[in-house]
């Protein structure tokens, strides 16, 4: 059951509390700047989930904030006589290295779920986050949250394909989930590989052979081809021509863009393949027209 606390996170919608983590108009920054606090008054938000502020790009944000100051204000929630940081801790951490003694702050009066919510979608928004990382900050605001992945996708500029993949990388061993989290692997290394049942087997050679995408999706259709040796003529024929959650998701996207039922099949290399589209009225065939300018 949800608790009352996250209902009001829910309820309050993704779309208010993007607009407290995204960077204010710049009226609304000069207005904010003159509410200000002494930086010993602020503390960081016990459960933020980053844990690791790379020291490279902080050196950079205290050499900006030495220049010109703190630009974007820091949201924070009252906490008895300090505040607790929402969102900009990594400003606030540069700013304690800048020897900077007073912050910008916008006060909001957020419940312990919405600060957990806003941490996590300013999480999201990190330029250096990696796809795994992303991926379950997804499904913590699902899970915790109940969004949905199209009410994700709309807040966060996102297509649902997008957030489908990510979330299908959660779904593979925690052995290649790390090579993801080290950059060893990347995401479209990592997608190739979920469909084979022991992806361990291969992983090495991937990294070691410096595979390319391509050629990861290939070996991984050779050892599918091999692994269908000995079964039944119907279990392959059901296997090959069942379609996965990829191609799923990007018939939905497409469908959902063009108005009409979109089926993709692909051919056995690969690299070729059908898209098919279905009308049910000549209105509809002369609306896909105009929508492509024909």
């Amino acid at each position: 059951m949800v608790s009352s606390d996250k209902k009001r996170g829910l309820g309050r919608g993704l779309s208010a509390l993007m607009a407290d983590v995204n960077e204010p108009k710049t009226n609304e920054i000069i207005k904010s700047l003159d509410q200000t606090v002494a930086i010993e008054r602020i503390r960081p938000n016990p459960n933020q989930p980053r844990k690791n502020f790379e020291s490279n790009s902080l050196d950079d944000l205290v050499a900006s904030i030495k220049e010109k100051g703190v630009l974007q204000p820091l949201i924070v929630r009252t906490v008895g006589n300090n505040f607790e940081i929402v969102a900009g801790e990594r400003r606030w951490r540069a700013a304690q290295k800048a020897q900077i003694h007073k912050l910008p702050v916008i006060i909001r009066n957020f419940t312990d779920a919405e600060v957990l919510e806003v941490a996590i979608i300013e999480n999201i928004q990190r330029a250096d986050l990696n796809p795994i990382e992303e991926a379950a900050s997804f499904r913590q605001l699902m899970e915790r949250f109940g969004h949905t992945q199209e009410m994700l996708a709309e807040a966060l500029g996102k297509s649902r394909s997008y957030i489908a993949n990510l979330l299908r990388l959660l779904n593979l061993p925690k052995a290649i989930q790390e090579y993801v989290l080290r950059g060893d692997l990347s995401a479209g290394h990592a997608r190739a590989l979920i469909t084979i049942e022991k992806p361990e087997i291969i992983v090495k050679k991937i990294i070691e052979d410096g595979l390319s995408v391509r050629q990861t999706e290939a070996l991984v259709r050779k050892l599918s081809l091999g692994a269908d040796e000995g079964k039944p003529n119907k279990e392959i024929v059901r296997r090959r021509s069942e379609k996965d959650a990829d191609t799923r998701a990007l018939e939905s996207d497409l469908s959902a863009a063009l108005g009409l039922k979109v089926s993709l099949s692909f051919d056995t290399n690969g690299q070729t393949g059908q898209l098919k589209l279905r009308y049910n009225s000549l209105d509809q065939l002369d609306d896909l027209c105009r929508k492509l300018s024909i």
